[in-house]
């Protein structure tokens, strides 16, 4: 007896050398020293030179502390972005960008060398800085390339680039230039640990304690007693008081006057042996809060009546106005607003309409000066307590509480801040109408999400002059010089500030610090002081139009894209319109793409201070960059980005159907030489048409989608079609075709064509997202060159057009049908009754559509369902298109090759153990398929 033939040789089994365990973490890092060694950045540009160029400018982050996932989200969109505009034959170049001076660097190094000025001289702290900066700028560098972002990472744009710092100085003159910069004595936020003033942008809000008081500012003059008479009547004898309520005691030494609104109905109620003045409104608040039940209501008046009458300070021996203030509300309170013009802006307006002046009892560094009555020497932070004491000895205290409310804290040091009328540098929003420019430009750009438009409209609306100086060691200093005695500025001070930026472009900003006034302004030195405040870091960033779009060949000016997280409203995004439109007269960008914050499983914003950040490099060493580009591509960034075990877990699982999917397809193009194997479509089989139909439309939609950035979408869309088109349904069919007809047969090359096709468009799709893994994948591609990062999307997905039997919704419908036939085969499995899917046989029994739709399919019917026999009958009704399909097993011998049930198995003497099929297969040119 002759031994049993091994047919496995005689099979197209899958052969490939891509690896199914991706092993990213310990791979990645091999792949980017590659591109590193070959300078893939330095190809992609070369590639693309002379092509329409698509700009993304890079927002810089700070130059402090580790890259958490959130950061890696900003960095990866903007990595899909670009290479995604690559792949469509822009040239998309990309220079990162670091902010990097600033108050929290200056905190660092104080905790190593001290103050500057005090345990350390300036000049050694701003290198100090500097060391620090780029040090940080390194590590976070480091970080951003393993995420396998692409860009220009040896020739980064930073702040503190002597080059930088001196065109952000000529951006400045520029805005001087325009007529934008104001000085003058106005509240600013100020950070009393900082010592400097604060943009609205280094603003956040957070919950703070604060007491509610309410405080009354008696009536004892007697010619203002005369007003309150004339408007009270009768009702105004006896002791009375106007009653205010605030929650900041340590702004009552600077209270200066009273305002209440000129159109509010006010009272007069009796509590107690005194008369009390408030908003009628707001009476029965106000009662509450004083323990008062059922208060008399005396008398009525306008606040109008009462404008220049003189109350009571509440604990100093001196008398303050009644004003008239549009600002004063009913919202809370009591109508009548104690008014300081040295710590609130409204406060300080109406100051300046009554000719009311600041009085500076508070220092730098918040403490109050020595010419501050009963409150010399003490904290702001700390004074609340003391000043009430006062005024409850004074007999004028009328409630007392504690309250949680959302507060002003420096985003930087996490401070409470202070409203401080300090003397600043400002440009000015209503001088040259700026605000309204730049309100005009909004509706210009494309906002994306749309609510960005609305969130950026908001910002706008209230928009205060924007206070650009500070007074810190480690910044661009406003290189400026002002009279002595008018406090004008020099007359040449354009020219003089171009000089001063060209010696900053040699040294550095320790130029114009050292630098004696003399140098510049020779005999005129003696009637001018320098300038020694630095601008606010947000003008830094926000003039990067200026000083990084406009200084490099390579960039364009303005931007197609700025993109950061929601918070930069506030922020970037304002101040860069602001510059902008003041140099420029228009927007900086055309669309302006808004991502979400990164929060945790539990809902919870990611910070430090509740533990729950996830550091970026530790994700990277855990899961691999690819899965954190795919948590990235996969989110909605439009709301909140949410990072746990959980997502992350689905996400790996999505990221390896991807693979597998990949793997399958290089593994059964082995032997596939496309010069000499590929088919032109007409060859093709129905099936593989129909595929490369499939994949055609998904490409259109996936060009669409990262056009219009929606890259979630396109994670939906890979995902399916790889588990569904693909691994469900054409994968699946082509199998046999695939491993059993003969290597070089039309049937085989059918499906290897377009196989071939769908993986160079697959690997396309996937690279702006997963960029290790297509790299990887392109290297086992036939016949491809270079990266696939220096490739455009695939062209060769042909459409289905009239040559085809079959159409799409034919297909369609098949599919449908087979769903149903492996839902019964699966519950006679369930039952026992069969094991693999080959042993079933099927009949079907079908309405006329149907039967005339398979029924084209003749033969090939059972390679479409995966069955060893399938029969179709007419149960044609009119009206009736339903479908019964009849499962059983199979009584016929197995193919031990191809593992069909057949009965023509042993027929060929010479291959007992084959089906007829199989004999042809491995002896002639093969069997001739049409359909599958």
């Amino acid at each position: 007896m002759n031994d049993p033939i091994d047919y496995k040789s005689t099979l197209n089994l899958p052969k490939t050398g891509f690896s199914m365990k991706a092993n990213l973490a310990n791979r990645e890092p091999a792949r980017l020293k590659s591109w590193q060694e070959q300078d893939l950045y330095g190809q992609i540009r070369k590639a693309r030179a002379g092509a329409p160029k698509f700009i993304l400018h890079d927002g810089p982050p700070y130059a402090n502390g580790d890259l958490h996932v959130g950061h890696a989200g900003n960095k990866i969109l903007k990595d899909i972005i670009l290479k995604s505009r690559t792949l469509s034959g822009f040239d998309a170049p990309y220079k990162p960008g670091w902010d990097c001076h600033g108050l929290p660097i200056e905190h660092k190094v104080e905790t190593k060398i001290g103050k500057a000025g005090q345990k350390v001289d300036v000049a050694t702290f701003r290198k100090k800085c500097r060391e620090y900066a780029q040090s940080q700028v390194d590590g976070q560098r480091q970080t951003f390339v393993r995420m396998g972002v692409l860009g220009d990472w040896q020739n980064p744009y930073l702040t503190m680039n002597f080059k930088m710092e001196a065109d952000t100085v000529r951006a400045l003159g520029k805005i001087i230039e325009k007529g934008h910069l104001l000085k003058g004595v106005k509240p600013v936020y100020w950070s009393v640990v900082g010592g400097s003033a604060l943009a609205e942008a280094e603003v956040e809000y957070k919950d703070k304690e604060s007491f509610s008081v309410d405080i009354a500012y008696p009536v004892t003059d007697p010619e203002s007693r005369k007003a309150f008479s004339a408007a009270f009547g009768d009702a105004a004898e006896g002791d009375m008081a106007v009653v205010i309520w605030t929650t900041t005691p340590w702004t009552l030494p600077s209270s200066q006057a009273v305002s209440v609104h000129p159109e509010l109905e006010y009272v007069l109620v009796q509590v107690g042996e005194r008369k009390l003045f408030v908003a009628e409104e707001l009476l029965t608040a106000f009662a509450a809060r004083a323990g008062v039940e059922n208060p008399q209501v005396l008398a009525r008046a306008k606040g109008a009546e009462f404008e220049n009458a003189l109350v009571d300070h509440p604990f100093y021996d001196k008398k303050v106005p009644v004003i008239l203030g549009e600002h004063v509300t009913t919202e809370a309170g009591t109508g009548a607003v104690h008014t300081a013009p040295d710590h609130g802006p409204d406060d300080f307006r109406v100051g300046q309409k009554y000719g009311i002046d600041i009085l500076n009892y508070v220092d730098d560094a918040g403490i109050f000066r020595q010419a501050t009555p009963l409150f010399a020497g003490e904290h702001v932070y700390k004074v609340d307590e003391k000043v009430l004491d006062t005024v409850e000895a004074a007999g004028n205290l009328l409630s007392k509480s504690k309250f949680t409310h959302s507060f002003p804290h420096c985003w930087r040091t996490k401070t409470p801040l202070i409203y401080r009328a300090t003397p600043q540098w400002f440009i000015s929003m209503s001088k040259q109408h700026l605000l309204d420019k730049v309100k005009s430009e909004v509706p210009k750009v494309q906002w994306i999400p749309d609510w960005g438009r609305a969130r950026i409209d908001a910002m706008l609306e209230t928009s205060p002059d924007w206070c650009i100086s500070r007074q810190r060691t480690w910044g661009v200093p406003i290189c400026l010089f002002v009279h002595k005695e008018t406090q004008e500025l020099h007359p040449d001070s354009i020219n003089l500030m171009e000089q001063a930026a060209q010696k900053i472009e040699e040294r550095g900003i320790d130029a114009w610090f050292e630098m004696p006034a003399e140098e510049l302004l020779g005999a005129d030195a003696d009637q001018y002081q320098k300038v020694t405040d630095t601008l606010d870091v947000w003008f830094d960033s926000g003039v990067t139009h200026y000083s990084v779009l406009r200084q490099n060949e390579e960039l364009d000016f303005p931007a197609d894209l700025y993109l950061e997280g929601s918070d930069q409203h506030r922020g970037w995004f304002q101040s860069s319109l602001k510059t902008s439109v003041a140099i420029n007269d228009v927007a900086p960008f055309k669309q302006v793409l808004t991502h979400g914050f990164t929060i945790d499983g539990s809902g919870r914003k990611m910070s430090k201070s509740l533990g729950n950040v996830v550091d970026a490099d530790k994700a990277m060493k855990q899961y691999g960059a690819d899965i954190l580009r795919l948590w990235v591509a996969a989110t909605d960034f439009s709301g909140e980005m949410s990072w746990s075990d959980e997502i992350i877990n689905r996400v790996s699982d999505s990221y390896r159907r991807i693979r597998n999917t990949a793997r399958y397809l290089l593994a059964n193009l082995d032997g596939f030489e496309p010069e000499s194997s590929i088919l032109p479509t007409e060859q093709l089989l129905e099936l593989d048409r129909w595929v490369l139909d499939r994949a055609a439309q998904l490409q259109e939609g996936i060009l669409s989608d990262y056009r219009e950035y929606r890259f979630h979408t396109i994670y939906q869309k890979l995902h399916n079609f790889c588990v569904t088109d693909l691994g469900a349904f054409y994968l699946d069919v082509i199998k046999d075709r695939i491993y059993t007809c003969p290597t070089d047969s039309i049937a085989r090359r059918s499906a290897q064509t377009a196989i071939y096709h769908i993986a160079n468009a697959l690997v396309r799709w996937i690279a702006p997202i997963l960029s290790f893994t297509a790299d990887e994948i392109w290297e086992f591609l036939p016949a491809t060159q270079g990266s696939v990062f220096l490739s455009e999307w695939y062209l060769d997905l042909a459409r289905l057009d009239a040559g085809a039997q079959l159409s799409a919704d034919d297909w369609q419908r098949v599919i449908q049908i087979r769903e149903l036939v492996n839902q019964q085969i699966e519950n006679k499995r369930k039952e026992g009754v069969l094991g693999a899917a080959l042993e079933a046989e099927i009949d079907l029994y079908l309405g006329q559509g149907d039967y005339q739709l398979l029924d084209r399919l003749g033969a090939e019917l059972r390679f479409v369902l995966m069955v060893s026999a399938a029969r179709i009958h007419s149960a044609y009704e009119p009206g009736v298109d339903t479908i019964e399909v009849k499962v059983h097993q199979s009584t016929e011998a197995k193919c031990v090759r191809c593992w069909h049930h057949r009965e023509d198995v042993g027929r060929n003497s010479d291959h007992p153990q084959l089906c007829s099929r199989c004999v042809e297969n491995i002896g002639t040119s093969g069997e001739t398929r049409y359909f599958a």
